[in-house]
């Protein structure tokens, strides 16, 4: 679904998956592809938008969650996409995977591996993303900010009025609010989580921040 040019969401479809991201530009990047189970009905929905697998050049994730990067390995047989991931995922990215077999039944199929590593910035040509180190939810959770367009994809840090959970393997509460600090500063129009509905409109993004903090930290 375009929500914005060049701007792609496809809704988590069950148990365990997740919002997906398309971004389109000089490059195509596509952001947590979720659980493989339902990657094919991802990829007719992405094809009824006119995006092709061979159209997708890069293959992100916000975090080494089943739901968000399950399908990686899958899509990138498709696609021929490089898989881009930050230096802390690599590092996580076996053990990771271990722990969430163990915690929430469900692991990662196939294994996937970088095929290049996120620095600060992610380019697609005019649009370009900062990578926002972003830990609390999991060490390797990230965002991606781009200020041109005032658009975030935060995974699973906050969501509409809501924040990633932090009982799984390596969260940290101290961390999350820590990193929810940080993004809640940023000029942002379009908040984009891992689940639920999408944010728009810099009040109400403010608005969502100034609830959590509330709810969530004000002791």
């Amino acid at each position: 679904m375009r929500i914005r040019n060049g701007v792609y969401l496809y809704k988590e479809k069950g148990t365990l998956d997740a919002n997906t991201y398309v971004i389109q530009d000089e490059l195509t990047v596509l952001i947590d592809p979720g659980l493989e189970n339902y990657l094919e009905q991802q990829l007719k929905e992405m094809q009824d938008d006119g995006i092709y697998p061979k159209d997708i050049d890069v293959i992100a994730i916000t975090h080494l969650h089943p739901d968000h990067c399950g399908a990686t390995a899958a899509l990138k047989g498709i696609s021929g996409a490089k898989v881009a991931l930050h230096p802390l995922q690599v590092d996580y990215l076996d053990i990771m995977a271990e722990e969430s077999q163990k915690f929430l039944g469900v692991g990662i199929a196939k294994k996937f591996s970088a095929d290049f590593v996120l620095e600060d910035r992610l380019s697609l040509g005019s649009t370009e993303f900062e990578i926002l180190h972003t830990p609390g939810h999991s060490p390797g959770s990230i965002c991606f900010y781009a200020a041109d367009k005032k658009i975030l994809i935060c995974g699973d840090l906050v969501f509409e009025q809501g924040v990633g959970r932090t009982d799984l393997p390596f969260g940290n509460m101290d961390e999350l609010r820590n990193s929810i600090e940080a993004i809640s500063a940023l000029d942002t129009e379009l908040l984009l989580p891992g689940h639920g509905r999408i944010i728009e409109g810099e009040s109400n993004v403010k608005r969502n921040y100034e609830f959590i903090k509330a709810v969530y930290f004000e002791n």
